[in-house]
């Protein structure tokens, strides 16, 4: 069974800093693209970066550009979401999420991503 552990979360202050991490059981991370997704109270889930299965390729929604960053590293079987200058519009419960099979980030991976593996979430909170 496909697992993914969430942890990193937690408050900060606006402008602060968090590193999200996604740990992967019972199976071999690097096969997949992974994603960071995040959910609000009362607002649709947003997707927030995807990272190929080798780490070579990266995409961010715009409202994270230059704030975030996600990297990966498989030898571990991480997968991590380093987020920079938080605002409070960054508050939400964070996701990590496998495709159900290897496929690259992009639209494929949206479309496929909820029959996928997902953690249980990380919750960030950006007040002062």
């Amino acid at each position: 069974q496909l697992q993914l552990v969430e942890s990193g979360g937690g408050l900060v202050q606006p402008g602060g800093s968090l590193r999200l991490s996604c740990a992967a059981s019972g199976f071999t991370l690097d096969y997949y693209a992974i994603g960071w997704f995040r959910q609000a109270p009362g607002k649709e889930r947003e997707g927030v970066s995807c990272i190929s299965s080798s780490g070579g390729t990266t995409n961010y929604a715009d409202s994270v550009k230059g704030r975030f960053t996600i990297s990966r590293d498989n030898a571990k079987n991480t997968v991590y979401l380093q987020m920079n200058s938080l605002k409070p519009e960054d508050t939400a419960v964070y996701y990590c999420a496998a495709p159900p099979f290897n496929i690259g980030c992009g639209l494929g991976f949206v479309r496929h991503i909820d029959l996928g593996s997902w953690g249980q979430g990380t919750q960030v909170t950006v007040s002062s």
